[in-house]
């Protein structure tokens, strides 16, 4: 028999018990669902459980399957139901149904399942682990325990972690509120993985030795504020540095939740936290997170009310507006309108100028009104246009880009003073954008500017880009766009919208600057390739060029060699017409030469030239010694040039007076002479 099938109505029960068992997956069907609904003793007896309603829904929670509720609420020492039947079967008591005793009589004590009454057998439940990470100050303790045991047992373990007596120690974060030390963990129907925390108000702060020290650490650490809105039910997780103060954190709140400073009504601060302008390090903040609960005090009266309710109770409501404005009910205006006002003109100037034509002066003021507003430790604004930004960031050396960073304010936007405030000005984001990144910002609160915007983000980057910033609404602003700079185009790699942490906007900047360090070393690359290219063809060229001036040097000297050459044969030729005239005139205007028969005395010379010919002439005797020169020079031989030398005895006969005649230079009747040029 697979199934069994049992029910009936016993008299004197007000609520009968309908039991419809029709496989041996303890199914059941729709009409058993509401028809099994046991009497309260009944509920009580099996589970503990006295609201049928809440019986239903644990059914309902298990799809109706009887063994699967039952295992879920029963004590772990009674065992679960086994209701797979197709499994292996541990030994234990085994059921036998012809054995079965007969039903009790009706009872307000009895019930209708047993605890420990299986529909085959009983097998013992392996105990669940549980795991805790407590903190407490700048220490986490990891905790692991089975769930069958205690609160208590978990202090205890802390108690020898961390040193602190049981009880000076309160243990919080518990999903269920405050829990006594005796309290199963089981019951508490915990998650596997739990995180708690421990306070010790009673406890002595830390010895004034290492107070500066510690203050100073503290200083230098981020808070995270688990803030709940009461109203909305809605928890913001916002960072803070342990030097901003209260103020600061009730003004990021106001940004957030439109709840003005003097009507926010706060839950959670620690009683030391007295003053607004007071900062977190020393409020007595639980590090690294604390809780706290903001709501919207109705009127004024109420809050004095509640103010002077609160004694040790840890509340806080901040009037550190003043009175500045006063309560808007008593005129009939809302107060988000009149505090909306106040909003604004506490803001001196705006961003930017509207319709601002210079880009220049628009972003002068830009950096200063964001100065005045949150402090000097922001991103270093570039103060140019957008072109201008380009050229700087993409139209260098490849070893000298940058990315561009656009950042786009709104004035209107719930999110742009907690950005601004605790991820734009943090050190480590001004810092890492110093470094890598060309920083330009644009304000987007006004209209004209907004639309001029978007011209110039439609030139640079696309209609697409352009329509995205034009789709964004208000509140997600302010925007934060990475722009890299190709060969051909520029890339938006990353548009970081305001909603956003400090840790996750340097992720994003740190993975846009791996992208751009990857594609900066392929640009180095080919940079590097290109300019050696260019060096080797600049130096081919050089080479070039040097062999067309070696060239043009030996051509313009052979040109002037020739020329030279030409000179000197036309002085040459001239030279030898102007003798070959000398020549001609003295040996026309030499006297004829006299026949050896003659009646004077005719003297004969025999000259020898300097290539041995010799030259045979005859002249009277009475002749002129010049007369010779002159024959000498009508041969070729100039006695300016030449010497005409006797034999025996040697002398030199040019060195003679050419007036005197043969006969008395004593060339008579006859002379041998040879010439030899002058040195």
């Amino acid at each position: 028999m697979e199934g069994e099938l049992q029910g009936g109505n016993r008299s004197g029960d007000e609520d009968g018990i309908k039991l419809y068992w029709l496989d041996p997956a303890h199914s059941w069907t729709t009409a058993a669902k509401r028809s099994w609904i046991p009497d309260k003793s009944r509920q009580e007896a099996c589970t503990g459980i006295e609201n049928i309603d809440e019986a239903i829904t644990l059914l309902e929670q298990n799809n109706w399957d009887l063994v699967a509720a039952i295992n879920g609420v029963i004590p772990q020492e009674n065992g679960i139901l086994q209701s797979d039947y197709g499994g292996e079967t541990i030994p234990g008591p085994a059921f036998d149904p012809a054995n079965r005793p007969a039903p009790a009589p009706p009872s307000s004590s009895s019930s209708a399942f047993r605890p420990v009454m299986p529909s085959r057998q009983i097998v013992e439940r392996q105990p669940r682990m549980l795991d805790f990470r407590v903190e407490y100050r700048d220490r986490n303790v990891d905790v692991v325990l089975e769930d069958s045991c205690t609160v208590g047992e978990i202090k205890q373990i802390l108690e020898n972690e961390l040193q602190i007596p049981v009880s000076k120690m309160l243990l919080k974060g518990w999903k269920t509120g405050d829990v006594e030390d005796s309290t199963v963990l089981k019951s508490l129907h915990l998650p596997k993985n739990n995180s708690l925390y421990v306070l010790t108000p009673d406890l002595p702060p830390p010895s004034s030795s290492s107070h500066a020290g510690a203050l100073q650490e503290s200083l230098n650490q981020n808070f995270m504020l688990i803030i709940t809105h009461r109203e909305v039910q809605r928890e913001y997780n916002l960072n803070f540095s342990g030097s901003s103060t209260i103020q600061e954190v009730k003004r990021n709140v106001y940004d957030l939740t439109s709840i003005p400073v003097r009507h926010q009504l706060w839950e959670g601060w620690p009683t030391t936290a007295t003053d607004d302008s007071m900062c977190l390090a020393e409020s007595g903040l639980s590090y690294p997170c604390h809780r706290l609960t903001v709501g919207r005090r109705s009127s004024p009266a109420q809050t004095r009310e509640q103010s002077e309710e609160q004694s040790t109770d840890v509340h806080m409501v901040s009037d550190s507006d003043g009175d500045d404005f006063e309560d808007a009910s008593e005129f009939g205006v809302d107060d988000g309108e009149v505090f909306g006002m106040a909003s604004s003109a506490l803001r001196k100037s705006p961003m930017m100028p509207e319709n601002a034509e210079n880009e220049e002066e628009a972003l002068l003021q830009f950096a200063a009104e964001f100065s005045s507003r949150y402090g000097d430790c922001h991103p270093v604004f570039f103060i140019g246009s957008l072109e201008a930004a380009f050229q700087e960031a993409f139209y260098v050396k490849a070893r000298d880009r940058k990315l561009l960073a656009i950042y786009l304010h709104h004035d209107e936007s719930v999110l742009t003073n907690v950005f601004c405030s605790q991820m734009l000005c943090a050190e480590s984001i001004v810092s890492y954008l110093s470094q890598n990144f060309i920083t330009w910002a644009w304000d987007l609160t006004k209209d004209a500017n907004r639309a001029r915007f978007l011209t110039m983000c439609n030139r640079h980057f696309g209609s697409v880009v352009a329509q995205t910033i034009r789709t964004q609404k208000t509140d997600q602003f302010p925007l934060f766009l990475i722009i890299m700079g190709k060969r051909s185009s520029n890339e938006v790699l990353n548009v970081i919208q305001g909603n956003t942490t400090v840790d996750e906007l340097m992720m994003r900047l740190m993975a846009a600057m791996e992208i751009f360090t990857a594609q900066q070393q392929e640009d180095i690359k080919d940079e590097d390739e290109r300019e050696a290219r260019e060096n080797v063809k600049r130096e081919q060229d050089e080479a070039y060029r040097l062999s067309l001036e070696a060239d043009r040097a030996k051509r313009e000297a052979h040109e002037r060699e020739m020329a030279e050459q030409f000179r000197l044969e036309q002085i040459r030729k001239e030279q030898e017409e102007e003798r070959e005239a000398i020549r001609l005139s003295l040996e026309q205007a030499l006297p004829p030469e006299p026949k050896e028969e003659n009646a004077e005395p005719v003297s004969k010379l025999r000259i020898r030239t300097p290539s041995g010919e010799f030259l045979e002439r005859r002249f009277l005797a009475s002749n002129k010694l010049q007369i010779v020169f002159d024959f000498v020079a009508s041969k070729g031989f100039p006695w300016d040039e030449f010497k005409l030398l006797s034999t025996f005895p040697r002398r030199d006969v040019t060195q003679l007076d050419p007036n005197k005649s043969l006969l008395e230079v004593k060339l008579f009747p006859q002379e041998t002479l040879f010439l030899e040029a002058k040195e």
